[in-house]
Parts: C-alpha cells; structure tokens; sequence
C-alpha cells in the first residue's frame, strides 16, 4: 500500500490517502479528493518528479509536465511547480510531513490487521483527522485551527464541477451504421459524419466524440462488463431513402443471394435493433465470411447457427463452423446417410 500526501505550507494541515498503485489515474484522483478536503485550491502546487507528474526535469532549459496532470491542475487554476532533483528542502512542508505521518499514521496502524482495503481508508481517515487536531509543540493552536483561522480563506474555490480524468483515443473511423465503436459498445454520430476519423474523450462516465476540436456527441459511458450495445440518438440517423453506400435493402439482397438461411440470418439481426442501421456491421460480417468462403458453405454454416437454437446468429456464432469444417462434417454425413440402405436380393422378391 502507497500513502499518497499532501501538505499545506503555513498551517502544516494535511491530507493523506492510501493506494494501491502509483498510476497516474491514481495520482491525479488523489489531488481530487485533496482540494475536496481541503475545500479549495492552491495557487501553486509543488510535488516530487514522479512520472505522472513530470516528463522531464532537465539541470538546464525548461521543466516538461505530464500533460494529464497539467491538464488536472488548469481545471483548479493552479500552477505546478515541481520541486529540483534530490532538493528536499524546495517543499520541506511535505517533506517534514511525511516523516511525522510515519508515526502519526503507520506506526499506529502496524500492527493492526484489515479485512478490506476499505477499512484500511477508514482508519487512516481516523488517524488522519487526530493528527490535524493534534496541538502544536512550539507555538499554540494545532494543523486544524491554524488552517481555519489563517489559511482556508486564502485558497481558490473549487470549480462548479469536479476534475474528471479523461484519456483520448485518436482516429476512430464513423461506421457506415453511424456509430463509432469504443470498448465493445457502439455509439452513434450524426449521418453527416460518416466515414471520417473522430476523437474520443473517455472519463469514467462519459464518452464524447470530437473532430477538430468540435465536440460532435455526448453519451453517458457504458461500464467495462456491458458489451454490444448501441445508443443512439435518434437525429443521428439518416432518413430513410439515405445516401450511404449501404442499406438494408442492399444488405438483403446480398443475403438473398447467398441462401435462404444466410437471409433468415440477416433479418433477425435487423429484428433485434431499434434501428436498422444498427445492424448494418453485424451482417456485413457475416456476408463478407463469402469473401473467404464459398456462398454454398456460408449458407450452410448460416443454417447450422439458426439450427442450434441461437435466438439471433451473428459472425461470432457463424465463423466457428466454418473453421472448424463443422458444415463440411454434416454435409458428408447427410451424403452418407442418403447413400445407405438396405439392400435386399432377388431372393427377396421371389427371384432366381
């Protein structure tokens, strides 16, 4: 477990947090909770030259910020001043901090054994508070008066809305279903975007697509075990006699093509969308299968899937029989069955 500490200069008030890791999600979450401790920001925040802090801190030229944390520190209109290289005595606050809380707070938990790292939060809140309200040794007050008294009213008010941690992903392609995927779950654009390369912002509750700096939608953001979903906004959509490349009665016909059971595929699918362009992926996977396989084989696998008792058969349940030769398999055994019977001679039937 990591102790994550941070420390005011003039009353020495402090907040501390124990982690489990030292990334930079970890990090910057941790500033969060600190100004929402404190109640406010500071103008200046000087911290160690950690990674997800500082990219680079040359003796010469020009100190290089991680950009994520620079990013946290513009929303709390603070400036990030890292402290030099093996020069403690840049934020001797800290510094002296961290020494008496490995008494205040480790030493009085050492030996105490937890069942969840929950309790341990707890507990270290616990000790965290009587080591503010302790009193000073050298002059009168403690941590939490001379805070409250001298240095709350001189921090910056927080923003209206928390700091959330974003991550980017660049040059994600709008699907002809005007949808741009993410994660597993497919989130709609307008038509009018279709084909081109978008950004995606990520926080841990948003999802919202940019181009050139525009940002073209907001969803709220799926959680990591909700897959194949598609929330649509319905304006996104193209109306119905559309301009794309492909429809659904285009999709149909190359279905029809291929077999009744690759068609039969192909309309559950659209019966399982609220929009049918939803679907629009899901059987182009499944027809483009014809590119590397003969349509007599796909149709076969297509009917092998909607035999097997799947509600609604998708290129995940039609690939595998393919590559395993399952529809080969059934072929031959269908060919043989046909073939044998029992033969009966002349003898039978009275003959010589």
């Amino acid at each position: 477990v990591y102790l994550f500490v941070g420390t005011l200069p003039f009353s020495r008030y402090s907040y501390v947090e124990p982690t489990l890791d030292m990334k930079q999600d970890t990090w910057l979450l941790c500033h969060v909770h600190m100004f929402e401790y404190f109640g406010g920001s500071a103008a200046c925040i000087t911290c160690d030259n950690l990674r997800t802090g500082v990219t680079r801190h040359p003796r010469e030229g020009e100190v290089v910020l991680n950009e994520a944390y620079q990013d946290m520190a513009a929303h709390y209109c603070a400036a990030v001043m890292p402290g030099r290289v093996r020069k403690p005595k840049d934020k001797p606050s800290v510094e002296n901090t961290v020494g008496n809380i490995a008494t205040a707070v480790i030493a009085r938990l050492r030996n105490t054994v937890f069942t969840s790292f929950q309790a341990l939060r707890d507990a270290v809140a616990a000790a965290l508070e009587d080591y503010n309200a302790e009193p000073f040794q050298k002059r009168a007050g403690s941590r939490r008066l001379c805070f409250e008294s001298e240095e709350r009213g001189q921090l910056r008010p927080l923003p209206a809305v928390p700091y959330e941690i974003a991550h980017w992903f660049y040059g994600r392609k709008v699907k002809p279903n005007c949808h741009v995927s993410h994660a597993k779950n497919h989130y709609s654009v307008s038509h009018l975007h279709v084909g081109d390369e978008v950004d995606l912002r990520v926080t841990q509750t948003t999802l919202e697509v940019y181009k050139g700096g525009e940002r073209l939608a907001t969803h709220p953001l799926f959680p990591p075990y909700v897959t194949n979903r598609y929330p649509t906004v319905d304006s996104h959509m193209p109306a119905k006699h559309g301009y794309q490349d492909w429809d659904a009665g285009r999709i149909r016909a190359w279905a029809g093509r291929v077999g009744p059971s690759c068609a039969a595929v192909v309309e559950r699918v659209f019966q399982s969308v609220r929009f049918e362009e939803q679907g629009y992926d899901a059987c182009l996977a499944v027809l483009r299968l014809t590119n590397k396989y003969k349509a007599q084989r796909v149709e076969a696998a297509c009917r092998m899937a909607l035999d097997s008792g799947v509600r609604s058969p998708r290129y995940a349940h039609v690939k595998p029989i393919l590559e395993t030769n399952q529809d080969k398999i059934a072929a031959a055994a269908e060919a043989d069955a046909q073939a044998t019977g029992y033969v009966r001679g002349a003898d039978y039937y009275g003959g010589n």
